[in-house]
C-alpha cells in the first residue's frame, strides 16, 4: 500500500485508502470497517462456522500476532471442532480489535493482551499456543511458549537467523513439548497425494531429473496505516521497531525477516528437498534491489539448486518476482516417464503429463489415483480425499482426482491439534522445517557472494 505522502515513508494513510489496498485485511476488507468502528463484524463468511458452546475438552489456545497471517489461521481455527481461543495478544491496538470482535462474534471468550510475556504470566490454562509475528520474534517467543508448557504452532520462517531457528528445535527437545512449523503444504492432501502416492511410492515420473517452482507478484506500494491507529514512538521503540513503516513492512528489513526468498521461497524449495528424498548439495543465486528503492532485501532472486539424489544427480529452479504476477506461483516435477504441475490454488496446476514411451498410466486411473485423460472425475481415491467435480481432463493432461474443500492452512492446524490430543506424528516437526531453513538462507547469502554456496550435511542438522 502506497503511503500518501510523497517522500514521507512515515507519513499515515487515510483510513478509507488502507481499508480499500491494505493487504493486512486478511480475513477480507469488507470486515474491517465495523472493527474500526468498535462494534461487531457484519458480512461475516457465508461458510465460517456458527459458534460453538464451550466444553470442558475443548482445547484453550492463545494467538500471539493477530496481523494478516494470524488472522488467516484464526478464521482456519474457527473451523475445528475443539479448539478454544482464550486469549491473544499483539502489539497494535488494529489487529487486537479486530480479531477480538471477531472470535467475540464467534462465541470465543477472549482475554486480550499487548504484551504475549503478561499473556503467558496471567493464563494458566492453555495448552497450545499458535504464534503468527515478524520472523525476527518467532524464537523469542516460541521458546518462551514451550518453557511455559505450551505445544506451538509456529509460521514459518522459524526465523530469519539460523542461530534462532536453531534455538527453537533445541528448546522443543529439552522441554518435550511439539513444535509444528508451518509450511502447510506438508499437511495438504493433493500434495500428499502427488509427492507420496505418485511421484515416491508409484514413481509415476520415473528418476525426477529437474523440479521447477516460482511465486511471482505485482508491482505494489509499501503497506500503511490508518492515522488513529499510529502506534506511538515509545511503543515502537520498546518492542524494536524504528518507524511504522518498519512495523508494518518488516518483512522487507534484514532486521526483521528474510525478503522475498525466505518469505515465498520457503514454502516451495521445502517441497524439493520432499520431492527428492535429500538436502541440496549446492545453490547458486542471482538477485538484486532492482526495483524498489528503500528495500533492503532482495526483490527477486533466482536461484539453482543441485541435489545428490540415490539415481544421480538432479537440480531444481526456483524465482520469486515481485514487480510481475505472470504465472502466479506453482511447482513442477519433471522426470524421465512424464511431468507433474501443483500449486495450492488449483486452478494453475492440478495435473501430470505423460511421455510417449512411458509406461501405461490407465491402470493408475483405474484405482482412482490419476483421472483419465478422456473423462471427468467421478469418485476420490480414498473417503479422506476431497474431489473438485467441476474439473475435466484437457488434452495430453492427467488431472489429479484431489481436492482440499477447507482453507488451505486448516489441514496442517489440524494435524497439529491431532497431535496434542492423540500423539498423532507432525507433517512438518522443526526439524524438518530448519534443513528448508538453511537452504532459503543459504541462497540469500548467495546472493550477495555471488558464487555457488556448497551445503555440508551437518548444516542441516540444528
Amino acid at each position: 500500500m502506497a503511503n500518501t505522502t510523497k517522500n514521507k515513508p512515515d507519513a499515515p494513510l487515510s483510513r478509507r485508502h488502507f481499508l480499500r489496498t491494505s493487504a493486512a485485511a486478511g480475513l477480507g476488507a469488507a470486515l474491517a470497517g465495523n472493527v474500526l468502528s468498535g462494534g461487531f463484524l457484519d458480512g461475516l463468511p457465508q461458510s465460517a462456522p456458527a459458534a460453538a458452546k464451550p466444553s470442558p475438552d475443548d482445547l484453550r489456545v492463545a494467538v500471539i500476532g493477530c496481523g494478516a497471517q494470524g488472522r488467516v489461521l484464526i478464521e482456519s481455527m474457527l473451523r475445528i471442532p475443539g479448539i478454544r481461543i482464550a486469549a491473544v495478544a499483539d502489539i497494535w491496538n488494529y489487529s487486537r480489535t479486530y480479531s477480538t470482535n471477531y472470535l467475540r462474534r464467534y462465541g470465543h471468550a477472549v482475554n486480550v493482551y499487548e504484551d504475549y510475556r503478561e499473556l503467558l504470566a496471567k493464563e494458566k490454562d492453555l495448552q497450545a499456543a499458535v504464534v503468527a509475528t515478524p520472523d525476527w520474534v518467532h524464537a523469542e517467543q516460541a521458546n518462551a511458549c514451550l518453557r511455559a508448557g505450551l505445544h506451538v504452532y509456529c509460521e514459518k520462517e522459524m526465523a530469519n537467523t539460523l542461530d534462532r531457528a536453531r534455538s527453537m528445535v533445541q528448546t522443543a527437545r529439552e522441554t518435550g513439548r511439539l513444535l509444528q512449523i508451518g509450511h502447510q503444504r506438508r499437511s495438504n492432501p493433493r500434495y500428499i497425494h502427488a509427492i507420496e502416492r505418485l511421484i515416491r511410492e508409484k514413481e509415476l515420473l520415473g528418476r525426477v531429473t529437474v523440479a521447477y517452482a516460482q511465486w511471482n507478484r505485482a508491482k505494489a506500494d509499501l503497506l500503511g496505516w490508518p492515522e488513529r491507529y499510529v502506534i506511538d514512538q515509545a511503543t515502537l521503540d520498546r518492542y524494536g521497531y524504528g518507524s511504522m513503516t518498519e512495523f508494518r513492512n518488516w518483512r522487507l528489513f534484514k532486521k526483521f525477516g528474510g525478503g522475498p526468498m525466505v518469505d515465498l521461497g520457503s514454502h516451495q524449495i521445502d517441497l524439493f528437498g520432499w520431492v527428492f528424498g535429500a538436502n541440496p548439495k549446492s545453490v547458486v543465486s542471482s538477485g538484486g534491489i532492482d526495483f524498489y528503492k528503500g528495500w533492503e532485501w532482495y526483490d527477486n532472486v533466482m536461484a539453482i539448486y543441485e541435489f545428490d539424489t540415490p539415481a544421480g544427480t538432479s537440480r531444481a529452479f526456483y524465482q520469486v518476482q515481485t514487480t510481475t504476477q505472470h504465472g502466479g506461483f506453482y511447482e513442477t516435477f519433471m522426470g524421465e516417464n512424464g511431468s507433474l504441475v501443483i500449486s495450492e490454488i488449483p486452478e494453475r496446476g492440478n495435473w501430470a503429463m505423460r511421455e510417449p514411451h512411458a509406461p501405461e498410466w490407465d491402470s493408475l486411473a483405474k484405482a482412482g489415483l490419476l483421472q483419465s485423460e478422456a473423462a471427468p472425475i467421478r469418485k476420490a481415491a480414498s473417503k479422506n480425499i476431497y474431489v473438485d467435480v467441476r474439473v475435466t481432463a484437457e488434452a495430453g493432461r492427467w488431472p489429479l482426482p484431489v481436492e482440499l474443500a477447507k482453507p488451505a492452512h486448516q489441514p496442517h492446524l489440524e494435524n497439529f491439534f491431532d497431535a496434542v490430543r492423540h500423539g498423532t506424528p507432525l507433517t512438518c516437526p522443526a526439524e524438518l522445517a530448519y534443513e528448508s531453513c538453511v537452504a532459503v538462507i543459504r541462497a540469500n547469502e548467495g546472493v550477495k557472494a555471488r558464487r555457488v554456496m556448497e551445503f555440508r550435511p551437518e548444516q542441516f542438522k540444528a
